[in-house]
């Protein structure tokens, strides 16, 4: 199965018994990254998290003002 990667547009080759062809295929709201690009996000995020200035705000589904 042949993948674009949504950030950098490098076009890449899946085995389609893989787990992630499958969810690509199944799944279309589903988009490919390239490991370089995974790992490169990864890397400055841990960065960002590691500063102290980052905050991670979670939504609550439930209002406890109610």
């Amino acid at each position: 199965m042949r993948v674009q990667c949504v950030l950098c547009d490098q076009l890449s080759q899946l085995e389609d018994d893989s787990s992630l062809a499958k969810k690509l295929r199944n799944r279309p709201i589903h988009t490919y990254m390239c490991p370089s690009c995974h790992d490169r996000i990864k890397a400055k995020t841990e960065a960002r998290l590691a500063s102290g200035s980052f905050q991670l705000y979670s939504y609550n589904t439930q209002d406890d003002d109610f």
